[in-house]
């Protein structure tokens, strides 16, 4: 007779099998791909980065909008322009309120 632990263990096994084998539950959240177009700037509330992992296949800059998070290819002129517009705006906001202090 096959005790209670070993049952426990075997159901174990398949959930963790079956949960690596689901691509879907791995990438979630990731970018899978960049979009063809370009946004426009005004929509661009903020962004993130992507580092390519075992998780995640490509690097990525992630756009955030109101509605989205949109991936982007860093290698795209247009992409680190927005970043670099991004992170100026972000300095001079610092550098305000800085002074307000």
């Amino acid at each position: 007779m096959v005790s209670v632990k070993v049952k426990a263990m075997a159901i174990a096994l398949v959930a963790v099998c079956v949960l690596a084998s689901n691509t879907d539950a791995v990438y979630r959240g990731c970018c899978q791909s960049y979009i063809k177009g370009r946004l426009p700037f005004a929509v661009i509330r903020g962004y993130s980065v992507q580092d390519i992992t075992e998780m995640c296949p490509i690097s990525a800059i992630i756009f955030h909008t109101r509605k989205a998070k949109i991936c982007c290819d860093p290698a795209q002129e247009w992409v680190m322009d927005y970043v670099n517009r991004l992170r100026n705006k972000a300095q001079r906001v610092h550098r305000k309120s800085q002074s307000q202090k």
